[in-house]
């Protein structure tokens, strides 16, 4: 049997058949957007001309630097042509749940600011709903961590601090990351993304709902291409 990274590494080298010269485009954060910028890399040794790509952490930088991908930022290219990026969950609407790598704020910034936002996965990924396998991360400012945390209790999330070893996880925007699990997942992400949202404090969740306009799945088939 195929191991997920194999499923992982079929979804990026698909995903990155999409980009053409003279794009900018956008690299996600987390282990499976990890293949696909070494797989886009691969294209460009093999002679795709990107303008430069903008990348949503600081890993994902230092690694598209070490394979000589040309980088440039939203200062400079406030619009992308493409995104590609991993997720923690995807549902049958192509609706997803990120921020397991502590990225999601940059992610999302780079997803709604590209023409076309591409997700990649293994199929352990697909969801009947989000929350189902994983916590929904909330970024909040370190200054609102209680009240923030009482509120959303409130929506009958069970909440902790996200903790990197003994210490609290710092995102690379300087705010904490506050995990609720919903024990029966959540059955209107729209509704529960309007109601954390409207929390003072929070800066963004991990819900990305109708961002995607395509899934790459690699899984024991092959890749499945959702739409």
């Amino acid at each position: 049997m195929m191991s997920y990274d194999t499923w992982k590494q079929l979804a990026a080298t698909a995903s990155v058949k999409l980009v053409q010269d003279g794009m900018v485009v956008g690299l996600g954060t987390g282990s499976t957007a990890a293949f696909m910028i070494h797989a886009l890399a691969q294209r460009i040794q093999e002679g795709l001309r990107i303008v430069g790509a903008v990348a949503s952490s600081q890993a994902s930088q230092d690694l598209a630097a070490q394979l000589s991908i040309p980088l440039t930022d939203l200062e400079t290219h406030p619009e992308l042509d493409l995104y590609i990026d991993g997720t923690d969950e995807i549902d049958p609407q192509l609706r997803l749940l990120k921020g397991g790598g502590g990225a999601l704020l940059r992610e999302k910034i780079l997803a709604t600011s590209s023409k076309r936002f591409i997700v990649i996965a293994d199929s352990s990924k697909r969801v009947a709903q989000l929350g189902q396998n994983f916590a929904v991360p909330v970024e909040t400012v370190p200054f609102a961590l209680t009240p923030v945390r009482k509120r959303l209790e409130s929506l009958e999330a069970v909440v902790s601090v996200r903790k990197r070893g003994d210490s609290t996880f710092i995102t690379e925007n300087g705010n904490i990351i506050l995990d609720c699990v919903f024990p029966n997942a959540v059955a209107n992400p729209e509704d529960m993304d309007a109601r954390m949202q409207s929390i003072v404090g929070v800066i963004e969740t991990g819900f990305f709902l109708h961002l995607a306009q395509q899934a790459f799945i690699g899984g024991p088939d092959g890749v499945t291409v959702l739409a």
